[in-house]
């Protein structure tokens, strides 16, 4: 019974599907912790919507030859075995859908036959239930009375996660009645006792299954055979020993039935973190929903909670299960149509089996042994079996880690190829780049050497263009006709006044593709040009001069006795890089027997106090231009 002071822990919002459960006490409402479910039931919801929304689209995958499973797990005493089974009406009128207190299983019978016969294919129904009390298998639809007789558990050999239940009863189902009398039948025979925390609290694991066959007929015409299964599991429900005042017998029911229930935990967590064991064969439990739970089956959950605080420990475990469970992935695949020849050969084969083991009974031909022996026999088979299945299972487990090693070494290899590869192009690169450097290296070197070159000579155009300025300022206005000498003049004053005094920039402007010889020889043109300008300014100024040294014939002995002065100190200009006309001697006057003659004269260099003392002329950037 709870405890009067105990008050509602759980709050549910079936609109976001999320389960609330307060942990901190009644006025923490800090403390909660949040669970999410595909589908949230109240303390109000009806047993209708319970199934609509968990067994009507299983259901539908039975029909359609997939094998199905629903189980409910949760606390004894929060209503699994009335959800699964529920209550017969007083009433036998109810359909189905109209029974208010109908469980599960009876509202899937009905609604069964009553797709099968909407269809109009020829299909029967056939039901067992199964109980697993204390870890032993025991037939509840068995026609004899004697309850106490075990069934043994083998595997299926036609399939690999299935188990196959010796002797287990499988009864005819006709038609929708026959339903209630068949559950009446096996409830009877069910381990249940009362308990302080549940009046009829079942002792024991039950499992109803249905299974369905289903006649189909091919375009060729040939009959099949369709086969669908659906397992409906009722867990008995964990519960605190101390709590019930379970003692003797019923603390040892209590305590196998927690032991298989957290062996199925186990389970449920060793396929959620995907562990390359799974510990089916630790229970009995585990070991017939092997194939539910992670194998070819559709699976459904029904976590049941009390909403009351003295369970909360209870509570939260069971969501915490339920929630892993979530998270399992099942793989299902539809069984096998079989063909009506096939089938009724195998039931052929079976019938001989079982009449050669008559006659051999019969006739005592057969070995006897006894009944230890046998027993012993049987139990060493069951367990080579066992580690057969175990080391299928291991090696299947090895074979997958292989698989996917070689998956990583394929993998590895292609990307060592890949890279491989990128290395070579990229080792290729790098020596196209070394010859690119090298070669620019040789450019540059050229670069600099016609840079230096140029900067020698700009360095020798501005001194000598300084010098002719200062002695320009400081020579008389008068001139002399000259035919070579004022070049340097005409020069400066064809830098400072004329156009071409712009063309000039400095060397490290140039292209650097160019060539030395075609800068030299751009050089040499841009010169011939600039000393053809001066000529014609220097006709020009020598007519000029002409006019007036006629007209002032005794100046022009003093203008011609400063000119020798003045020439006798005047350095050459001489470069070899830029081509000056060396031979052109400048022309100057001698009076000889009261005519003027021309007399070129040879020319001195500059003193070196005169040349210290020349001003120098401001340095403009040259620019040199093709």
């Amino acid at each position: 019974m709870e405890r009067k002071s105990s008050y509602g822990v759980i709050d549910c919002d079936q609109n976001r599907k999320e389960v609330m459960v307060r942990t901190g006490g009644m006025n923490d409402k800090a403390s909660r912790k949040t669970y999410t479910f595909d589908m949230v039931f109240g303390p109000s919801a009806k047993q209708i919507e319970v199934y609509r929304s968990v067994v009507c689209p299983i259901l539908d995958e039975v029909i359609m030859g997939y094998n199905c499973t629903v189980f409910a797990y949760g606390q004894t005493g929060t209503g699994k075995t009335f959800t699964m089974e529920g209550e017969r009406s007083p009433d036998e009128q109810f359909t189905w859908e109209e029974d208010p207190l109908a469980g599960i299983i009876p509202r899937t019978l009905h609604q069964i036959f009553e797709k099968l016969s909407e269809n109009g294919t020829e299909f029967s129904v056939k039901v067992s239930l199964l109980e697993i009390y204390n870890e032993e298998l025991f037939d509840l639809l068995s026609p004899t009375e004697d309850v106490s007789e075990r069934l043994q558990l083998f595997d299926d050999p036609r399939n690999k996660r299935g188990v196959v239940v010796k002797g287990l009863e499988e009864v005819t189902v006709h038609n929708k009645d026959e339903v209630y009398q068949i559950l009446e039948r096996g409830a009877a025979k069910r381990r249940t006792a009362s308990t302080l925390m549940n009046a009829y609290s079942s002792r024991s694991h039950s499992v109803f299954s249905v299974t369905i066959h289903m006649k189909e007929i091919t375009l060729e015409g040939e009959e099949l055979v369709k086969i669908g299964k659906l397992n409906l599991v009722d867990l008995a429900g964990s519960e605190n020993i101390g709590r019930s005042g379970a003692v003797d017998k019923r603390a040892r029911e209590a305590g196998n039935i927690n032991q298989s229930l957290l062996t199925l935990g186990r389970v449920i967590t060793a396929l959620v973190e995907k562990r390359p064991h799974v510990p089916y064969r630790e229970s009995k439990l585990t070991r017939i929903l092997q194939d539910s739970l992670g194998g070819r089956t559709k699976t459904s959950i029904i976590a049941t909670v009390s909403p009351s605080s003295s369970n909360l420990e209870e509570t939260l475990s069971t969501l915490e299960y339920a929630s892993r469970a979530k998270n399992i992935m099942n793989k299902p695949e539809v069984n096998q149509k079989l063909t009506k020849r096939t089938l009724i050969k195998e039931y052929t084969e079976e019938i001989e089996r079982l009449k050669r083991d008559l006659a051999a009974t019969r006739d005592k031909h057969g070995v006897y042994l006894s009944s230890e022996n046998y027993e012993s026999m049987v139990a060493q088979i069951t367990a080579h079996e066992e580690q057969i299945t175990e080391y299928n299972d291991k090696i299947a487990i090895m074979e997958e880690e292989l698989k996917k090693v070689t998956e990583l070494f394929v993998d590895s290899k292609a990307r060592l190829e890949q890279c491989t590869a990128d290395l070579d192009e990229k080792q290729q690169r790098l020596e196209e780049t070394s010859r690119d450097l090298q070669e620019t290296k040789v450019k540059l070197s050229e670069e600099e050497f016609i840079c230096s070159e140029l900067s020698s000579v700009q360095e020798t155009l501005y001194d000598t263009a300084g010098q002719v300025q200062a002695r320009s300022c400081n020579a008389p206005r008068r001139r002399i006709y000259l035919d070579s000498v004022p070049l340097h003049h005409r020069f400066l004053s064809s830098l400072c006044a004329t156009p071409q005094r712009r063309e000039f920039v400095y060397p490290r402007q140039l292209v650097k593709s160019r060539r030395r010889s075609e800068l030299l020889e751009s050089l040499r043109r841009q010169q011939e040009e600039l000393q053809a300008a001066m000529e014609a300014e220097e006709e020009e100024e020598l007519e000029d001069e002409d006019k007036q040294s006629q007209t002032d014939p005794d100046s022009l002995e003093d203008d011609l006795s400063t000119c020798n002065e003045s020439l006798a100190t005047e350095p050459s200009f001489i470069d070899e890089n830029l081509v000056f006309n060396e031979s052109k001697r400048v022309p100057f006057f001698k009076k000889k027997k009261g005519k003027k003659e021309t007399k070129i004269p040879s020319r001195s260099k500059v003193s070196e106090n005169e040349a210290e003392s020349t001003p120098q002329r401001s340095r403009l950037p040259l620019r040199c231009q093709n």
